[in-house]
């Protein structure tokens, strides 16, 4: 059987710390923390480090215990194009990943900022309002190969570009 990424990863201890170094880059980039200016949860890192545990395979505790796909979209939906800032969050992850270590295996480090790319991107498509995201959305799960089939429940429109 193939480890999971999430497995390869080293499971939940390492995505919050992943989490935690992504967020402090993007708190320290002017264009990025703009996105947090309004605040954000306290146990931000640990939610998104759920987060990203479902979506590269591991336990589905964020959906369980959290929110649903549909209003993880709806919080980052409505906020307009911001191209420059999604680029930059991009770059403060890959370089989150050299910090904790993940960049010494490069197959994972390339899977790792390709899927960060990719939700990027999909969470960047309802740049208009919340209202048009869709209720009953999953949680797309990405694995070596990417997206894995079946994305979201809408029947794919959420699911973007594949990673080149």
């Amino acid at each position: 059987m193939t480890e999971t990424v999430y497995e390869a990863v080293g499971g939940l201890p390492a995505l919050e710390s992943l989490a935690h170094a992504w967020h402090e880059r993007c708190l320290a980039d002017p264009v990025v923390a703009h996105a947090f200016s309004h605040g954000h949860h306290p146990d931000h890192s640990h939610r998104l480090a759920l987060y990203w545990a479902e979506a590269l395979g591991g336990p589905l505790d964020y959906t369980a215990t959290i929110a649903t796909e549909s209003d993880v979209v709806r919080m980052h939906a409505g906020n307009g194009e911001h191209h420059e800032m999604d680029e930059r969050a991009v770059r403060c992850f890959a370089a989150a990943v050299d910090d904790v270590g993940l960049a010494a295996d490069p197959a994972l480090a390339a899977v790792l900022v390709a899927y960060f790319r990719w939700a990027t991107e999909r969470l960047a498509i309802h740049h208009d309002s919340a209202s048009d995201v869709p209720d009953g959305l999953d949680v797309p799960h990405w694995s070596w190969d990417g997206l894995v089939d079946g994305g979201p429940a809408d029947g794919g429109a959420l699911t973007g570009p594949q990673p080149q």
